[in-house]
């Protein structure tokens, strides 16, 4: 399959093309895929395809040339060679391109000149447990031993079984999750045991009734199918695993308990198990049948039946140990998730806000967990995520321009005690390190808010204030002593400029500028009923959608396209205009929404029609095709609209709430004013809200006073009564 899309992109063949082939090859058996020239044979789209023209023959003919060849040249992740003189005596090394140094031999054969491999892994994991049982200490005073937790806490297997994993190790794909609501465990033995199980070839091999291992495991779980042991000796040994073998230390056991194996002759077994090699299996079939034979533990027809099942589960058997190990870790990040979930969320911002990806997919998990997310605050972020109640604050280190060192300077000034105030504040933290640019982002991001909450006053004032703080600064560094010994100059504070505060798509936009995320909100918030209507993907569905999507039968420039169709919604930023080879104008750009983002490609002709709503930065609904594989996710936009005009054609009501006791008698007539300046089709309501209780009064308006559902009416309207007070029917 891969030399398949290989060759293909040498030969010119689209993306699109190469993997509409590839999806004609067979499933794959036992975690492999077939030979290129048995898939031919066992599937006839694939002949009639080589068979259709000279270019498609050649893909074929070159593609199975290179079959089996090496590709390219690669690491393991954590193997390290050891030996008791210098490895150039034995095996000859090169440097790749990270300057690592690697033997040109593989692990196979390395072991086979007499070195030794081992695995050292290190674990970021362990730094987020560490991260969290910190927070854990310094928020609630609570000192947790994560190496003493117990192992049947039933919040815990609650989460797991509910697949409520988002940053727990081992168990954030999306296919493990379905694995965990499926299986749901309920002992440490079982998560084991799915650690083991997630693997190519207990999800794909089959037995004989079609199933495969990981269906077998899981119907005997929930006593769909009967335990059954082949014999009594089988059942100490297989009983966790509900009669699978999952593990090759089974294998091991089994050989031991019925041949009478020795560890040392059980681990060769386990070995030519694992290597599948027909000529090592007969010998070990043999001699596994002649020690039942002198053990008397079965009679051959027995074995043989032992042997086969050995044969079929171990050749994907998992090490126990290393899934247990494993297993460990899996438990705790769970067990502190469910009972710290605001620590453990702070803890994984922390330790993934390196990873653009990692960090939308942690904000999203926060938001459909109600974990509110609060922007950096002088007073109180440190650099990194901290944990303020039951809500997380960003860190001074997420602001863009904002080093370590500015963040020392800052945190030992209000050392001295909270900054009161801008001037405060720019009077206090001087120097080079914290300078006008890193000033800006704070203010951009919301880390004055708790001083004053006009953002774009404090930006329109902060020129003069720095100035004024460095000349009140030179005057303390002088010392000038007046001659009745009071300070010399103390001018007072230059007054804040008087501007209006920015409207909430204003600081939306200045957050993500100064942080690279939307904080406070999301432009995609107003819109959240309507999406639904309007989208059938997210950018956190892409990829799932993609492998269970049906291949469309559109076309694209002459050629038939069986991408998949998406429609989803978002936030346009990152634009790059570009030229094709022909001079054409296109553009490529990356759509946010709030679990992700995407990049979306407009060809030519779809950015001649759509390249005002394109450079508009307003939401917009994308529908186009998904180009999806391994190392990428794109969309290829074929129609994008702006989605307030989407949603103004469907909306028919408009539903404002009003807090009668903060806006008084003026503050109705303002919104009533605001209301008969954007006349339009729907019917409008106001919610009034008494305060001291829940209860409301609803008015309908009358038709003089109709609406439009537009970004601009929602702007004026929240202007005077706060963000997020308007709806939509």
């Amino acid at each position: 399959k891969q030399a398949i899309k290989d060759v293909g992109r040498v030969l010119d063949f689209t993306f699109a093309e190469t993997d509409r082939i590839a999806k004609l090859y067979p499933e794959p058996r036992q975690g492999k895929d077939f030979p290129l020239e048995q898939a031919l044979e066992m599937e006839p789209r694939l002949r009639e395809l080589r068979d259709s023209g000279e270019r498609e023959g050649r893909l074929f003919d070159l593609a199975l040339r290179l079959e089996g060849l090496l590709r390219h040249a690669s690491k393991h992740a954590a193997g390290i060679v050891i030996s008791n003189r210098p490895l150039t005596d034995d095996v000859p090394l090169w440097v790749d391109k990270d300057g690592a140094v690697v033997t040109q031999y593989t692990f196979n054969d390395a072991e086979a000149i007499g070195l030794i491999k081992f695995d050292f892994l290190g674990l970021k994991t362990l730094t987020l447990v560490d991260g969290i049982v910190r927070r854990i200490r310094e928020g609630r005073g609570a000192e947790l031993r994560v190496d003493r937790l117990p192992l049947d806490d039933a919040r815990t297997y609650e989460l797991l079984a509910d697949a409520d994993t988002v940053g727990v190790f081992q168990l954030e794909s999306g296919g493990i999750r379905r694995l965990l609501t499926q299986l749901r465990p309920s002992c440490f033995a079982d998560l084991v045991a799915i650690l083991a199980l997630y693997r190519p070839g207990p999800l794909d091999a089959k037995l004989d009734d079609g199933s495969t291992m990981v269906d077998a495991f899981i119907r005997r779980k929930h006593g769909r199918e009967p335990i059954r042991y082949l014999h009594a000796a089988l059942e100490p040994i297989l009983r966790d695993t509900y009669g699978v073998i999952v593990y090759q230390e089974q294998v091991m056991q089994i050989a031991q308990a019925l041949a009478g194996y020795s560890l040392g002759d059980a681990d060769n077994l386990r070995r030519a198990m694992g290597k599948k090699k027909k000529e090592e299996m007969a010998t070990e079939r043999k001699r596994f049948l002649t020690g039942v034979r002198a053990q008397g533990t079965a009679d051959e027809k027995l074995a043989r039946e032992i042997f086969d099942q050995m044969e079929t589960f171990a050749a994907y058997g998992f090490n126990k140990s290393h899934s247990a190990a494993y297993a460990v870790i899996t438990y705790q990040t769970a067990y502190l998730k469910a009972h710290y979930r605001t620590e453990f969320m702070a803890g994984l911002l922390s330790l993934e806000s390196g990873d653009t990806d990692s960090t939308y997919k942690n904000l999203a998990e926060c938001r459909d967990r109600n974990i509110p997310i609060l922007p950096p605050d002088v007073n109180e972020s440190r650099d990194d995520f901290t944990v303020a109640g039951e809500t997380i604050r960003f860190g001074l280190g997420a602001v863009k321009g904002v080093g370590s060192k500015a963040i020392e300077t800052i945190i030992a000034a209000r050392a001295e005690g909270p900054f009161t105030s801008l001037h405060d504040f720019c009077l206090r933290v001087r120097g080079q390190l914290v300078n006008r640019r890193v000033v800006e982002g704070l203010v951009k991001c919301g880390a004055f808010d708790s001083l004053e909450r006009n953002r774009a006053r404090l930006l329109a004032s902060l020129d003069e204030v720095l100035r004024w703080g460095a000349a009140r600064a030179e005057e303390r560094s002088v010392q000038q002593i007046g001659l009745f010994g009071q300070a010399a100059g103390g001018d007072a504070p230059p007054p804040l400029a008087t501007v209006p505060a920015w409207s909430a798509e204003e600081e939306l936009r200045a957050e993500r500028e100064a942080i690279g995320f939307f904080i406070t909100g999301h432009p995609l918030d107003r819109y959240a009923q309507d999406l639904r209507k309007f989208t059938n993907a997210t950018t956190a569905t892409l990829r799932a959608r993609g492998a269970a999507e049906p291949a469309g039968d559109g076309e694209r420039n002459g050629r038939p396209d069986a991408r998949p169709r998406v429609r989803l919604g978002g936030v346009i930023h990152t634009l790059k205009l570009r030229n094709s080879k022909r001079g054409d104008r296109y553009a490529t750009f990356v759509l946010e929404d709030k679990e992700g983002a995407v990049e979306v490609i407009a060809w030519p002709e779809a950015y001649r029609r759509h390249e005002a709503i394109i450079q508009s930065g307003a939401p917009v609904v994308v529908a186009g095709a998904l180009d999806v594989s391994d190392d990428r996710c794109q969309v290829i936009a074929d129609e994008v609209a702006p989605l307030a005009a989407a949603r103004a054609q469907a909306i028919r009501q408009v539903h404002v709430r009003v807090p009668l006791p903060a806006l008084g008698r003026d503050g109705l007539e303002t919104l009533r004013a605001i209301l008969a300046a954007h006349p339009g089709p729907c019917d409008a309501f106001l919610h009034l809200e008494r305060g001291g209780d829940d209860s409301e009064t609803i008015v309908a308006l009358p038709s003089a006073l109709r609406v439009a559902a537009t970004d601009q009416m929602v702007n004026a309207v929240e202007r005077v009564l706060g963000a997020g007070v308007t709806s939509f029917r």
